[in-house]
């Protein structure tokens, strides 16, 4: 009997696969501990590099060496050992600012969110930030963040050896020009238009007249997402490797 797949695990396998490619010829990723998709993505990056890719899944034993947790991450970063890392925001603004503090003038916030925790730090220091949303939409796309969590940017002089890499969306796939400060549409998913992510995105972005699409995962590469799901995702993340595998 063929298998019947969701448009969420569509959607997902095709995330997955976008974020897996942003991950080429690292050597060695960090990814939070509820971080699913991009966990998911790592993981699959590792076994398609032949294990010569180290994945760190924070707050995990058979995926982190760490023994002391966020500390060890943050030496890593700081002495050029972790190549890629993921982070997110209530807010996202063209500028590639995240906001992790809340909506709203600060610091009477309308809405509170976790906090910025040590955001800003890696965004500094890892050079292949990657950011991740699963909700495209103009309350978490802005002109302007309400409270600068971590800059996308820094002034000339700053050291920085890290920073915005890439943003991924339901919608498609942004580069970050960190010498423009400004994203560009590298390629829009499947089932959407550029005039839909323009309308869901609240900052101006670069883009071509007509962006490539970006192409489907294989159905090798499905199933092997699926075998690694299956057999190391749901190890971390339970409740999203049951309904990836539903």
């Amino acid at each position: 009997m063929a298998c019947i797949v969701s448009e969420w695990q569509q959607q997902t396998e095709m995330l997955v696969s976008v974020i897996a490619d942003l991950l080429a010829g690292c050597r060695h990723v960090a990814v939070g501990a509820q971080s699913p998709v991009p966990g998911t993505a790592a993981l699959l990056a590792r076994h398609e590099s032949g294990g010569a890719l180290r994945v760190s899944v924070l707050d995990t034993e058979r995926h982190s060496s760490f023994t002391n947790g966020a500390c060890e991450l943050f030496d890593c970063a700081a002495e050029g050992r972790i190549d890629a890392f993921f982070l997110s925001g209530g807010q996202i603004d063209g500028q590639a600012n995240i906001n992790l503090v809340g909506a709203g003038p600060y610091p009477a916030a309308d809405v509170r969110w976790p906090g910025s925790f040590g955001s800003a730090f890696l965004y500094f220091l890892v050079p292949r930030v990657i950011l991740f949303r699963e909700e495209h939409s103009p309350r978490v796309f802005v002109e302007k963040v309400d409270f600068i969590s971590a800059p996308g940017t820094s002034p000339p002089g700053v050291y920085r050896p890290g920073g915005p890499h890439a943003l991924v969306t339901p919608l498609g796939l942004f580069h970050f020009d960190r010498a423009r400060a400004r994203f560009r549409l590298a390629s829009v998913h499947p089932g959407h238009t550029v005039e839909e992510i323009v309308a869901q995105t609240g900052f101006d972005f670069d883009r071509e007249p007509a962006p490539a699409a970006t192409p489907a995962p294989a159905e090798s590469r499905r199933a092997f997402m699926r075998d690694v799901v299956r057999d190391e995702v749901a190890g971390i993340y339970p409740r999203f490797a049951a309904r990836f595998l539903e």
